[in-house]
């Protein structure tokens, strides 16, 4: 006999800087139910939109009152944010932060001091650890009533074929949030994202072709040879160094290294010769299962090749977001999350 609790309520829940909605992708897995959205990227609302019906609205969230919206949609149950996280990321290099899109965090604390739910989960990159700020924010979680936890979580711990580390901060009214449980044992790797959809491949060897892609490529083709595997694999453009773990190539035997908002990903098939090797990039719909989507995530159409790669680099991974927010009610008096 099952002895989990049934629903006997929805769990409501509300989505800042929303993207293209990959928080609220995973939360609704879990049996949340959303009732509003925003962000400030026209794009990124027109995917969410076409996946959640009309909820996500395109504005800036410090010119959104929660008291209106409060007025409008009712008591939630949770709040999922994912503020802005480019000026906190090391992919920006040594160029200039601007602490007034890192402090668009302060908006959580904004809404939280309104509706007051139950949950928050605060997503960001972990460099948001550093910021001068963070200690302050969290403080002001604590003011609000919420035993905030820090976690460190990898998608590719949660059946996502990407490796992608991001920090959470899981806060909780009701009791001190447990830690957040993969429950995979095996990693997903690369080739599963790959598909056969009859995208189409051009000769490598093109003097066009950049001569650091050719030496990436000739590095990984002598790698693979020395150990007997010459099978397809990928070049990770914008990488540092020329090993297969963290450089310029990976095996499709691998997660995807971390996808980000430019086309990084070249699938290379090798031919019997070298003037027979093949290449294209990874399309958006590959990446949108390297995120952990489902198939019935859809890109809005009037969105381009490049921001659909961009609403990818942005976003979070659902199964991961499904595992949080799952831990966080399993306990709850009367709920209880399928599988």
């Amino acid at each position: 006999m099952n002895d989990s609790r049934i629903i006997n309520k929805p769990i409501v829940a509300i989505d800042l800087f929303c993207g293209a909605g990959g928080s609220s992708y995973g939360a609704r897995l879990a049996g949340v139910q959303l009732v509003a959205a925003f962000d400030m990227w026209q794009p990124a609302v027109a995917t969410y939109n076409a996946n959640f019906g009309n909820i996500a609205q395109c504005e800036d969230i410090r010119e959104v009152d929660p008291e209106s919206l409060k007025a409008e949609i009712g008591q939630i149950d949770l709040i999922m944010a994912s503020p802005e996280c480019t000026n906190h990321s090391r992919a920006k290099g040594k160029g200039e932060r601007c602490e007034t899109s890192r402090d668009t965090a302060f908006e959580v604390i904004r809404f939280a001091s309104v509706f007051l739910p139950r949950w928050i989960v605060i997503e960001n990159v972990v460099e948001m650890r550093q910021w001068s700020r963070y200690q302050e924010l969290k403080e002001r979680l604590k003011e609000l009533g919420y035993d905030c936890v820090e976690e460190e979580l990898n998608a590719q711990d949660f059946g996502v074929p990407q490796s992608r580390r991001r920090l959470f901060l899981i806060c909780s009214k009701e009791a001190r949030p447990e830690v957040v449980a993969s429950n995979e044992t095996l990693l997903t790797p690369a080739r599963t994202i790959i598909s056969d959809n009859g995208y189409r491949l051009s000769p490598l060897r093109s003097e066009k072709r950049a001569k650091a892609t050719l030496a990436k490529v000739d590095y990984a083709i002598a790698k693979l040879k020395e150990e007997d595997a010459l099978e397809p694999f990928l070049i990770v453009y914008y990488g540092s160094a020329k090993d297969g773990g963290s450089g310029g190539w990976q095996s499709l035997d691998k997660p995807l290294r971390t996808i980000t908002t430019l086309d990084r990903f070249g699938y290379v098939i090798p031919g019997k010769t070298r003037e027979d090797d093949r290449m294209r990039m990874l399309q958006p719909s590959e990446l949108k299962r390297a995120m952990g989507y489902g198939d019935d995530f859809q890109f809005a159409e009037e969105v381009t090749r490049r921001d659909k790669i961009k609403l990818m680099g942005n976003g979070v991974c659902p199964p991961v977001m499904k595992a949080i927010v799952s831990s966080l009610i399993k306990d709850a008096n009367g709920f209880q999350v399928e599988s």
